[in-house]
């Protein structure tokens, strides 16, 4: 089985996760890294055995060596650089998120497609066992008729030179840990039909913690906090006409936690029960996918319909957190403000 052979377009410390990943699998091979800095790519591929070093971005997309490229820059340079590796012909992963503008998701499928290369979004949590099993679970009627999806990824963020917390780079929270929230809503109740936002704006000009509501259909809310102020914390609580999904480690699986599943028994809950999930590496399984869809041997787990509703959602609720209102999410991309409630 011939190895997708991956190039690291950044010296960025997301980077251990997917050098940790490539690690397990025969499927993916780490060939090269590039950095604005040639010394830095030197001591960066020296450390981790990576036999290429690229002094700039442009050379690294042009190792005719490279077949992919891992893209973990700063959100803010996401789409520049994707939209340069497609140039190259380089198929893309591209860390999460890719984009808070749908025009741009769109482009850069259009590009994709037209080449024939695989363009991924990557929210390496929708690859882990856990969140399959909690889909089906709600799909298969564990709960009854889905009512409310709830969601929380929090972190203090004390340092506010970090690139998370710079505007120019599109740093945020909404963008940081409340794209997480967002994925896990649309995955469960699907996509949005109007949202309504709100934003706690810092002193660098980003937004440091952001609250939302989805309103999906069949009557479904989505419900969010994502924040920059609080506490270490994540959650996602799923709420059916007959009992709930509590997982409390949705998108960090490795910090721990379980899928409770509690049923309802007479007008309350009776005792959670834990569902058995395996355990996995979700960098590997997201390569995986990766190598897989570009070698034709099965389809990507997240493509364009994915990505640019994601980039659709979010780029509604910052317009509606923006204008202090309701806005309708049309469903060819557009989105119109829509009287308040």
């Amino acid at each position: 089985m011939d190895a997708l052979r991956l190039g690291l377009l950044s010296t960025a410390a997301i980077n251990a996760q997917i050098l940790g990943g490539a690690a397990e699998t025969d499927r993916v091979e780490i060939v090269a890294v590039g950095s604005r800095d040639g010394a830095k790519a030197q001591a960066y591929a020296a450390e981790h055995g990576i036999e290429r070093a690229h002094g700039s971005y442009e050379a690294l997309l042009a190792d005719e060596g490279v077949d992919a490229v891992y893209i973990g820059l700063p959100n803010g340079m996401h789409h520049e650089w994707t939209m340069h590796a497609l140039e190259a012909g380089k198929h893309v992963l591209v860390e999460k998120p890719f984009t808070r503008r749908a025009a741009e998701a769109e482009a850069a499928f259009a590009v994709a497609d037209a080449a024939g290369l695989v363009l991924m979004e990557a929210f390496m949590y929708r690859h882990h066992p856990q969140t399959a099993v909690v889909r089906d679970l709600v799909a298969g009627g564990a709960i009854g008729p889905l009512q409310v999806v709830k969601t929380t990824f929090s972190f203090a963020l004390e340092d506010l030179t970090n690139v998370r917390a710079l505007p120019e780079l599109d740093g945020g929270a909404m963008m940081d840990v409340g794209c997480y929230c967002v994925s896990a809503i649309r995955l469960l109740a699907g996509e949005p039909e109007r949202v309504s936002g709100e934003q706690v704006i810092g002193s660098t000009g980003v937004d440091m913690a952001f609250h939302g509501t989805l309103r999906c259909a069949d009557d479904v809310i989505g419900q969010f906090e994502a924040s920059f102020r609080s506490p270490r914390r994540q959650r996602v609580e799923v709420v059916g006409e007959r009992g709930t999904i509590t997982v409390e480690a949705p998108f960090r699986v490795d910090w721990g936690g379980a899928v409770l599943l509690a049923r309802r028994e007479g007008e309350g809950l009776g005792r959670p029960e834990s569902v058995d999930v395996r355990q996995a590496n979700s960098y590997r399984l997201q390569l995986e996918n990766l190598a897989d869809a570009v070698r034709g041997r099965g389809p990507q787990l997240l493509g364009r319909d994915d990505a640019v509703g994601q980039a659709r959602t979010i780029e509604a609720l910052y317009r509606s957190a923006d204008e202090g209102r309701t806005v309708a999410v049309a469903p060819g991309g557009e989105t119109a403000a829509a009287a308040s409630a």
